[in-house]
């Protein structure tokens, strides 16, 4: 089937197509600017209408320049942008710079990337203050207030951090994306958001090789005439589960869009498979990601 869901999100208003693309890609060449500007132009004429990219990413050039000439109105597509590490002591002027490079006049929604503020840039360790995630957030929340973006939410955020940011929130996140898929279901996070209707976005949702060759995912593919990523995304969102995966080939651009419905039996055989595996952003050998510990975020 064709999946055109839309996700409404009660905490700002707005709504988002549940499968959009992601719209990384690796700082080689010209990966970032014009490859990117054609794969992304390739997914609109498809038929996506929701972007996701970062200030990080280094392709909102690419994103805005795919919009216009795709000839879709701006109006029509959803974009999602991040807000960097180093950028939590600026967030507004950081979104303003966002803005420029997409050539836009609003964003659609704007995330705290990670819950981590990083050393501003030209800044010495020791002459600046490290905010906290409360702090940053109420940056954010002046973002929607100046009309710059519809929607604010968060990347990265766990139980721990999130019930932390919900304490002096006046605005509650519109979404919460994580690394999400059957070897990561995040079924304790996934419940906190749904209390207090926050739409959870998977990335990493296919959850690479690692996922896909799994022998359960491969025999439901081969079941429903498939393949093991349309299998993966189906399950999420059997799950209510907004979907980013990023491809640069029109066909799985296309089969990313087109999911069958899994049946109930075969929906409990993927979630059994959890087992609160990582396969992006794992700590490094001192146990550390982005300068914060496993625990600091509550991994």
């Amino acid at each position: 089937m064709f999946s055109g869901r839309i996700v409404k999100m009660p905490n700002s208003g707005t709504a988002c197509p549940i499968i959009g693309t992601g719209a990384w890609a690796p700082d080689v060449g010209d990966e970032r600017t014009t490859k990117a500007k054609e794969w992304l132009v390739s997914a609109l004429n498809i038929g996506y209408r929701h972007i996701d990219t970062a200030q990080s990413y280094g392709t909102e050039w690419a994103v805005g320049e795919a919009i216009r000439e795709s000839g879709v109105d701006r109006e029509d597509v959803f974009v999602v942008s991040k807000l960097d590490n180093p950028n939590h002591h600026r967030v507004y002027d950081s979104l303003v710079e966002s803005l420029d490079k997409l050539g836009f006049k609003w964003l659609d929604m704007f995330l705290m990337h990670w819950p981590i503020a990083e050393m501003p840039e030209g800044a010495e360790e020791g002459t600046w203050h490290r905010l906290t995630l409360n702090e940053t957030w109420e940056q954010m929340e002046n973002c929607v207030r100046q009309s710059k973006c519809e929607a604010i939410g968060v990347s990265n955020f766990s139980v721990k951090t999130l019930t932390e940011l919900l304490k002096t929130a006046r605005i509650k996140p519109a979404m919460n994306q994580v690394e999400m898929h059957p070897y990561l279901a995040q079924n304790d996070l996934l419940a906190l958001c749904r209390e207090h209707d926050i739409a959870v976005t998977a990335y990493t949702p296919s959850g690479t090789d690692v996922v896909r060759k799994d022998p359960v995912i491969v025999t439901l593919a081969e079941k429903y005439g498939v393949t093991s990523t349309q299998i993966i995304l189906a399950w999420h969102l059997s799950r209510d589960v907004i979907v980013i995966p990023k491809s640069v080939k029109p066909e799985h651009q296309k089969e990313n869009l087109n999911l069958p419905t899994l049946e109930e039996e075969d929906i409990k055989k993927i979630n059994a498979l959890d087992r609160g595996q990582r396969i992006c952003n794992k700590p490094d050998e001192n146990g550390l990601v982005w300068g914060m510990s496993a625990e600091e975020l509550g991994w």
